[in-house]
């Protein structure tokens, strides 16, 4: 077993090989993380277009603390009002007689965990006299809806004997890599739950029928 911030490899013992491989699935594509998904661009005089350059801060991994934020689906009907729901950043930078690159370390969050994951990924280069200004939107979200959401860049299942696998796990920073194993085996057993009852109703309702 090797468990760490950064990856987990942990030996599956007595399980099925369609559990195990849902779990894999799990790590990667239903832990939620932190991601922005909007972005309000109130100057841009950058060579990129405001698309691309939302497009790129988005997929800046950012920290991630699942016990003080909800998931879209617990935010009601406009989840940037709630704080609970959404993380602001602001960026501001501007060029003025050399040359710069903008980097993430250059968003200022309202929230002192939720940031960039590292202060050295490059955003977009200016000119002299070129300014970028922008409010960016984080919220929690999963893989399954878009890669900025993955929480895990890696996610291997590796089958070992009679119903014995390896699971191994990278993650991208946003959360610990063994929270992102403990928290996939609560989803997989959240939906299980979820099936038994929609299959338990179907079978009550279908002997009622009957």
């Amino acid at each position: 077993m090797e468990v760490s911030e950064e990856r987990v490899r942990v030996r599956l013992k007595g399980l099925d090989r369609c559990y195990a491989s849902a779990l894999r699935r799990f790590a990667l594509d239903e832990v939620p993380v932190m991601a922005i998904d909007e972005v309000l661009i109130i100057e841009n005089t950058s060579p990129m277009y405001d698309e691309v350059l939302a497009h790129r801060l988005g997929l800046i991994p950012l920290k991630t603390d699942l016990k003080r934020f909800l998931l879209p689906e617990e935010c009601g009907e406009n989840p940037l009002a709630s704080p609970g729901c959404r993380v602001m950043l602001v960026l501001d930078a501007e060029a003025k007689e050399e040359s710069r690159m903008v980097y993430s370390g250059d968003l200022i969050s309202e929230d002192e965990y939720v940031k960039p994951i590292s202060d050295s990924i490059p955003i977009v280069e200016l000119a002299p006299g070129q300014k970028v200004k922008l409010e960016a939107y984080a919220r929690l979200g999963r893989g399954y809806e878009h890669a900025k959401w993955n929480a895990s860049t890696v996610s291997v299942l590796k089958p070992l004997g009679d119903d014995e696998f390896e699971l191994y796990l990278e993650s991208t920073g946003a959360l610990p890599a063994y929270e992102i194993f403990l928290r996939a085996i609560v989803e997989l057993e959240k939906r299980l739950k979820e099936a038994k009852g929609k299959l338990g109703d179907e079978f009550v309702q279908g002997s009622e029928a009957a």
